[in-house]
């Protein structure tokens, strides 16, 4: 493993073919298969993650304005929690499990084990360019695979830390890091890799597998959708506020997980509307751009997209917005066209529109004659409805009573289905997809 105090400051600059040869002979070396360099490489991981601490919240403060505290919880804490996890069952996972054999083939012994693949390429996206990047790579580490990080370019102060601290902490023979935009990206898949391991939107996540086809590479697509919201009759509609408030506004809604939209269920929408701004009121205050834990949308590409979004419905609350410091406040929007521009593709931004439906067959009906969304969220009191909504929907994951935080609990995978994504990953499930599943069979000859 290389030493913090041996290692270079940043790793000597290579195209991509030198990068990946270099890894794949280090990989070859047999470096990366015990367990006590796995852990080795996932301690110094958390080493970088504790030390440099104050240099990442800068980074992420730079790139989207991202308060410390949010940025802790969301970027440093979140990777720090799945590290923890994994290094405590690391062990537990990678042993060989029995299987049993029939009869016929007796006397013998068979078993499961998980290989490395190899080396394995991650690219990760702008709007959590650190937690994105070093979630997938832990997993891959644990896996015992050798890892390139291709971070965000358009989040280009983390990306700059990422591939000053990486050599530093890690294993140059097994991890690099390579930046830049779209031509590096290009150059990378031209490369034959093991695992592809992507996160971002469709459009990329068609142009990466069709990358991967060319070496039969397997590809886990984190992608993302319109994320809905059922809100039923009956639930407290100011607790549900609240809870949307903070799921959908985190990082100024530049989540993929976030709550896209909002079903409101019989006559509860305006109900649902005054409690949403009073709770944006109590989160964020009178002028939410005050507020440092608030972010700022990327780049003014984004934020023009996101403007041009607020021109059909009724602005419950929000809409202020100021294109020099890329500052889009909290938005709910009512009275909104299913066929509105803003109901047409992710909204990725804090824009949340809320839709009058009858009932729940109405709700359920319009869920499904759209893309398979990458979660769906429900706020309801009736035992029936939840067995409907798992029985009669499609998503990556079906959450009731509380958004996005279902992909911090680590035993839970996480991924899409259709068009948000295939794959998954978090915890156990991130050692299945960055591993070979080996059968092992064993019949003595005598």
């Amino acid at each position: 493993m290389a030493g913090r105090d041996t290692a270079p400051e940043t790793a000597p600059a290579a195209d991509p073919a030198t990068t990946v040869a270099r890894l794949r002979a280090g990989f070859a070396t047999g470096r990366t298969k015990p367990l006590a360099w796995r852990l080795g490489q996932l301690q110094a991981l958390r080493t970088l993650l504790t030390e440099q601490a104050d240099v990442l919240l800068a980074a992420l403060r730079a790139d989207l304005g991202k308060g410390p505290k949010e940025a802790y919880r969301t970027e440093i804490g979140f990777t720090l929690n799945e590290l923890d996890h994994t290094v405590a069952h690391l062990a537990e996972w990678l042993a060989p499990r029995p299987a049993p054999v029939p009869k016929a083939f007796r006397p013998a012994e068979a078993r499961v084990v998980r290989d490395p693949l190899g080396v394995v390429l991650v690219i990760a996206p702008w709007n959590y360019p650190l937690q994105l990047a070093l979630t997938p790579l832990v997993g891959a580490l644990a896996a015992g695979n050798a890892v390139v990080v291709k971070p965000s370019e358009l989040a280009p102060a983390t990306s700059a830390a990422l591939a000053r601290l990486l050599p530093r902490y890690l294993d140059p023979q097994a991890v690099a890091v390579v930046e830049g935009a779209v031509a590096e990206t290009t150059a990378l898949l031209e490369e034959r890799f093991d695992h592809i391991f992507y996160t971002g939107n469709g459009t990329v996540g068609r142009i990466v597998m069709a990358a991967a086809a060319r070496n039969l590479t397997p590809v886990t697509l984190e992608l993302g959708g319109k994320s809905p919201v059922l809100v039923e009759p009956g639930v407290d509609l100011a607790a549900t506020a609240e809870r949307l408030v903070r799921g959908k506004f985190l990082n100024a809604g530049q989540t993929c997980v976030a709550p896209d939209y909002v079903l409101a269920i019989g006559d509860i929408a305006a109900a649902l509307e005054e409690h949403l701004a009073a709770a944006v009121l109590a989160q964020y205050g009178q002028d939410p751009s005050a507020d440092e834990e608030y972010g700022r949308i990327v780049n003014e590409r984004h934020f023009d997209r996101l403007t041009g979004l607020l021109g059909e419905g009724r602005v419950v609350t929000g809409g202020v917005h100021d294109r020099a410091t890329r500052y889009l406040a909290p938005t709910v929007l009512a009275d909104v066209s299913p066929d509105a521009p803003v109901m047409q593709e992710e909204i990725f931004g804090p824009v949340l529109p809320v839709i009058g439906v009858p009932d729940l067959d109405a709700a359920i009906a319009f869920v499904n004659e759209r893309d398979k969304p990458l979660a769906l969220y429900a706020f309801t009191e009736s035992a029936r409805t939840k067995q409907r909504l798992a029985e009669e929907t499609s998503s990556g994951a079906l959450a009731f009573g509380l958004p996005v935080s279902h992909l911090a609990v680590p035993d839970l995978p996480f991924g899409g289905v259709g068009e948000s994504g295939m794959g998954r990953y978090h915890g156990e499930y991130s050692i299945d997809t960055f591993s070979h599943t080996k059968a092992v069979l064993d019949k003595p000859l005598a």
